[in-house]
This record gives structure tokens, C-alpha cells and sequence, in this order.
């Protein structure tokens, strides 16, 4: 698996919460489950302990993407940095899955299982995923939904760096909003110039 796509998690584990709705789906072991692969052996390890533990996780990841969404591109990095020190990760090479042509595995890395936590492992891999994320594509490249009132995380992977919704849904809702609002002013505008008769 390449390092970047474990950023998806930290995405994953941020949009659990919608606060400007006041919704949170973490709210269960199982939840917390939810967020691991199936073969993940941090996923059998999750408890009650680990819901105030990732909460507080997401409320700085969110902190990442907001910063990150807001253009200070070193807070971003400094807080993304805290968490870093706080759930290191320990690499290893491995080559399962994956044949060269000579049928020799084609060694990568992943990120070792072996954290005392569910906690700990996840919050390790979500934070280095998205390290490599934000280090091989640019901080500008991890955004908050403009469609309000959504506020999801999402990772830019846009060739032009130019998404602004953290769905083709909260796309087509922000776009429809506008268009009516653009309508509601050319009527206005219309009635104002048109004389009473």
C-alpha cells in the first residue's frame, strides 16, 4: 500500500463529526471499528477508552484542515507535526501482493500493526499518510467542504488544485444555491426598475 493513501483515514476519522449540524457517529466501539480495515489487528483492540481518545484526535486533525483550508500552511504543519510526535510509527518493508514480472515481490512500505491502542495505531497511520500527503502534494491540497453548512475534510487530488467540495453532492447542492440566489437578485433587481402600474 503507498504511504499517501493512508491519509484517506485521517479523512475518514475528521468526517465522523459534522459540527456545524451537530452530528458525531463515533459514538460506539463498533464505531471505532468501523474506521480499520477488516484486517487490521488494531481493529480487535478498540474499547469504550478509545472514543474520547480519537475524538480528541479528530478535533486536531480537523485543526490540520482548517489551517491547511485557511492558507496558514505552517500552522497546518505544526500541528499535523504535534500529532506526528505524539503516535509515531514504526515502518516495514514488505512485498505481499505484489509480483515483478520475474514473479519477485516489489518491495514498499507499510506502517508495522503493533500499537498498544486502536487509538494509538490509527491515529499513527492517519497522521503519516496524511504527512505524505500534505509533503509530496502541498498543504493547499487537504481542504474543508465550501457547501455549507457540510464542512468535510477532503484531500485535493485534482490535477489543478481546484476542488472546493468534498463531493460531486455538496457540488451540485452549493451550485444549485447559487443559481437560485443569483435568480432571487435579478428578480429583485428586475421589480425594483420595473414601474408600478
Amino acid at each position: 500500500m503507498e504511504l499517501a493513501s493512508y491519509a484517506d483515514l485521517a479523512v475518514r476519522l475528521v468526517n465522523t463529526e459534522e459540527p456545524e449540524r451537530g452530528t458525531d457517529s463515533l459514538t460506539s466501539v463498533d464505531a471505532v471499528r468501523g474506521l480499520f480495515s477488516d484486517a487490521a489487528r488494531a481493529r480487535d483492540l478498540a474499547d469504550e477508552s478509545d472514543l474520547p481518545r480519537l475524538r480528541a484526535v479528530r478535533t486536531r486533525l480537523r485543526g490540520v484542515f482548517e489551517a491547511a483550508a485557511e492558507g496558514e500552511e505552517i500552522r497546518s504543519v505544526d500541528l499535523l507535526n504535534s500529532l506526528l510526535m505524539e503516535f509515531p510509527v514504526s515502518p516495514l518493508v514488505s512485498g505481499h501482493d505484489y509480483l515483478d514480472e520475474a514473479g519477485r515481490p516489489r518491495w514498499h512500505l507499510h506502517l508495522a500493526d503493533n500499537s498498544p491502542t486502536a487509538t494509538a495505531h490509527f491515529s499513527a497511520v492517519a497522521c503519516m499518510g496524511l504527512a505524505v500527503h500534505l509533503t509530496e502534494l502541498g498543504a493547499d491540497r487537504l481542504g474543508i467542504c465550501q457547501a455549507a453548512p457540510c464542512r468535510n475534510a477532503y484531500l485535493d487530488t485534482s490535477t489543478n488544485r481546484s476542488r472546493r467540495y468534498c463531493s460531486d453532492r455538496c457540488a451540485t447542492r452549493a451550485n444549485v444555491a447559487a443559481y437560485r440566489a443569483r435568480k432571487r437578485l435579478e428578480a429583485a433587481a428586475a421589480a425594483a426598475g420595473d414601474p408600478q402600474e
